[in-house]
């Protein structure tokens, strides 16, 4: 455990709209919690604000933190808004156009006759190649020509970049040829940022697997600038204290790493957010949920099964596959802040959001859109003032903005809030079956968990759509992201695909995963984890022969067992099994250090339900009078019935008519809809 003076751990989470920070004792258990306004034009401002405003609640100083553990949209946002650095990609003589090509599938949604595929993010032009050939197992064909490499060099240095990326044909199976270019290319570009394939996707697919370095590289000076500038203000406040960065995968690692392979932290936020959400969920005995972080851009969706959280790698960023291994989810654009809007007679709800600035017009920035956040303020789900009463609410510009859709439809201001409501709610249901029922999952069977800013208010009309019974708002719905970004173990993966797909030779398979383990072992040594602390986890990529794609199985100790597990694996997925040859693919060895678990938090017992304000909420039955309850004073055990609007720092929630809830000894809500609603 650490020393009491250096027992505290901060985790900052910056969203588009808020930073949420979880400030943690780790001696105690005792959480103090903050949320400020994101700022978009420098979200190190954020950062720091609201690490102050969490340790000025806790009466502490900055340089009593032992640990700053950190979630970052900054790569995500530049791949999606395509405002990453200039890059030039170098590669075998041959394959320029790896990119070009990339594969023959087109976009579900697109339409066929009419879709054209997207410009890839280094054209033709800043493609070059060089003289070196590997075959697929490994072997050398053609020696590096170094003085190719040295011309491409030459050529990058009239082009204008500012990273280089390097894939060559078949490096995964033997890195030796893109390791030398890449020394050649630091030595003759030294202020361009060079990453290798080798660095971040060691596996088979040569498009996923350019596509995957070209957009770490174009990342790599934007992410490094912002770790660097944090570093810097963290200490200028005198904090000596490690930092830690959430990756996709659902864990963290050190700066030195993200500096190295800044695609690991794409989607890191909402991957922190189903880590927290597992851990209040455990808390409350819960293992089966589907979590539903709302933001006020996006909201994304989670199964979890078994308490298991699951990791694809056929995960996308925008247009582009980016197949790291991250937390399975689907992200789609709905959120508080997502605009209506009317068009030929229609009214539709996002993708486009009002942002941080703006925002929704009821937050007096200026905000001209009608949005979800609006709807709720007309209909009364929102209480006159957010964060603890830092932020007015202003009803009448929510009104204002609302009419703007209510009119051109000849529907009441409320009648068309609710609307706006219905939509998104239904954009929601549709992802959250994506992950369920086109899984072979009956979202019945899972307890729905709402979480971010926006979610509470949604999560008893989810629920009623989706036939869910049960909704467990956690104690810091608003702030979870940070919170699982506390309860997230260091976590690493290292890949390698054999040199030839077939059958299983445990031999063959022992050698590699013998490489795999030796390299965790020195990722262990770099983050300074400790022998106790140390977890390994084999998993073999197996798929029938002639499959395109693989899954996912965890490594037994007999060929027998393997093919087994990945016989009930597919039938589990697709329902059926083939009698046909089973390929191994690739090996990867998941590394965890374990994080220290604080004392566990316990409520107060307390049954009283005390209401500070009743407030007129429109529902579709009519305006009812509604109890609005601070839930700060709520004890273990009290319970109540909708409809209910409770507030806190963080987020509202609200139960609506027909759901009961208890409070739960962890501080979370157990809602409950009733039988005969």
């Amino acid at each position: 455990m650490s020393s009491p003076e250096l027992s505290l751990s901060v985790a900052v989470d910056i969203g588009g709209t808020f930073t949420d920070v979880a400030l943690l004792d780790k001696a105690t258990g005792k959480v103090w919690r903050a949320k400020t306004p994101s700022v978009p034009s420098d979200p190190s401002e954020a950062f720091l604000n609201g690490i102050r405003l969490a340790l000025a609640d806790a009466g502490r100083e900055a340089a009593s933190l032992g640990q700053v553990l950190h979630g970052t949209t900054v790569a995500t946002n530049m791949i999606l808004e395509d405002k990453g650095a200039r890059t030039a990609l170098v590669t075998t003589r041959g394959f320029r156009h790896v990119l070009a090509i990339g594969r023959q599938d087109i976009p579900r949604k697109a339409n066929l006759y009419t879709w054209v595929k997207p410009q890839r993010p280094v054209p033709a032009s800043r493609i070059i190649e060089i003289d070196e050939r590997i075959a697929a197992g490994g072997a050398v064909l053609d020696a590096l020509d170094e003085a190719s490499v040295r011309a491409a060099a030459a050529a990058i240095r009239g082009m204008d970049v500012e990273a280089v990326a390097v894939c060559l044909l078949h490096a995964f199976a033997n890195p030796a040829h893109e390791k030398r270019a890449a020394e050649i290319l630091r030595e003759e570009l030294p202020d361009l940022a060079v990453t290798t394939s080798t660095d971040v996707l060691p596996v088979v697919r040569e498009f996923e697997r350019t596509l995957t370095t070209v957009l770490n590289a174009t990342v790599m000076p934007g992410v490094t600038t912002y770790v660097g500038r944090l570093e810097k203000r963290l200490e200028d406040e005198k904090v000596a204290a490690p930092l830690l960065l959430m990756q996709s995968n659902g864990g963290v690692a050190g700066a030195a790493t993200i500096r190295q392979a800044p695609a690991l932290t794409a989607l890191s936020g909402p991957a922190a957010g189903v880590v927290g959400a597992r851990s209040v969920a455990a808390a409350c005995g819960i293992k089966d949920i589907i979590t539903v972080d709302i933001g006020g851009t996006s909201a994304d969706i989670c199964l979890i099964k078994d308490g298991k959280i699951g990791l694809t790698q056929n995960g996308k960023v925008g247009e582009w596959p980016l197949p790291l291994p991250m937390v399975d989810m689907v992200t789609i654009g709905a959120g508080g802040g997502s605009i209506a809007k009317v068009s030929d007679a229609t009214l539709s709800v996002g993708p486009q959001s009002a942002g941080a600035r703006p925002g929704p017009a009821a937050y007096g920035h200026g905000g001209q859109n009608p949005t979800v956040t609006d709807a709720h303020v007309v209909l009364g789900h929102l209480p006159s003032k957010l964060l603890g009463g830092r932020m007015a609410l202003d009803v009448e510009a929510a009104r204002t903005v609302v009419d703007k859709v209510a009119e051109p439809l000849g529907l009441e201001t409320a009648t068309a809030a609710r609307g706006i409501l219905a939509i998104v709610d239904n954009h929601m249901v549709g992802a959250v079956r994506v992950v369920s029922v086109e899984r072979g999952h009956d979202p019945r069977d899972f307890t729905l968990v709402p979480f971010g800013g926006a979610g509470p208010l949604h999560g008893c009309s989810l629920a009623e759509l989706l036939g869910i019974s049960r909704v467990m708002i956690a104690p810091a719905p608003g702030i979870l992201c940070a919170d699982g970004l506390l309860a997230a173990d260091l976590k690493a993966e290292f890949s390698r695909t054999l040199p030839k797909a077939g059958a299983i030779d445990m031999g063959v398979a022992e050698g590699i995963i013998a490489e795999l383990q030796g390299q965790a072992a020195a990722w262990f040594d770099a983050e300074g984890v400790a022998e106790a602390d140390r977890r390994i986890q084999t998993v073999a990529l197996l798929r029938y022969h002639g499959q395109g794609g693989e899954l996912a199985v965890t490594w037994g100790d007999s060929r027998e067992a393997v093919e087994a597990a990945f016989a009930a694996e597919h039938k589990a997925l697709y329902g059926f099994t083939l009698d046909t040859a089973i390929e191994l693919v690739t090996l990867r060895i998941e590394a965890a250090g374990m994080t220290v678990e604080p004392p566990p938090a316990a409520l107060e017992a307390g049954s009283s339900v005390t209401p500070f304000d009743h407030v007129p909420v429109h529902f579709e039955s009519g305006v009812a009078s509604v109890p609005v309850v601070d839930r700060s004073t709520l004890g273990a055990g009290a319970t109540f019935s909708g409809p209910m609007i409770l507030t806190q720092l963080d987020t509202t929630t609200l139960v609506t008519p027909g759901w009961t809830g208890t409070v739960h000894g962890s501080g979370a809500l157990l809602l409950t809809r009733k039988q005969d609603a």
